[in-house]
């Protein structure tokens, strides 16, 4: 390996440089931005009422399915079922926020991580004049 092979990040012509400030500025900005959201549940609502517990009756049924025999398709089946409509649910009822912030903070939050990923792009793809 020669040290110009280091200024051409995956064999392009780009440089080096450009790849690390714009993965910086990337990190930087992205963690700014995520760090303004807030993340939030609500309740699980089937027509007004809560449902949470109803999807735990297949969970049940499997594990007792599966305790009973422990090579029972059936219970199998409904265990994976029930895991995934947990998890789909818990999913849905997310609410995602954005804290309030200044304008200023915002701008130099997404100055900084679309500016990072097009430095990032600049340098990968390379001149396409030295082709």
């Amino acid at each position: 390996m020669e040290f110009d092979d280091l200024k051409k990040p995956g064999g392009t012509s780009g440089g080096l440089i450009e790849f690390v400030i714009g993965f910086i500025m990337t990190i930087a900005g992205g963690y700014m931005l995520i760090s303004r959201v807030i993340v939030t549940s609500g309740f699980w609502n089937w027509r007004g009422y809560n449902s949470f517990g109803l999807s735990l009756v297949p969970l049940i049924f499997g594990i007792a399915f599966v305790f009973f025999n422990g090579k029972s398709i059936t219970g199998w089946i409904l265990i994976a079922i029930s895991i995934i409509v947990i998890a789909s649910g818990v999913l849905m009822n997310l609410q995602i926020y954005f804290q309030p912030t200044s304008l200023f903070n915002t701008i130099i939050m997404l100055v900084l991580f679309a500016g990072g990923i097009g430095l990032i792009a600049r340098a990968v793809i390379g001149n396409r004049d030295d082709a």
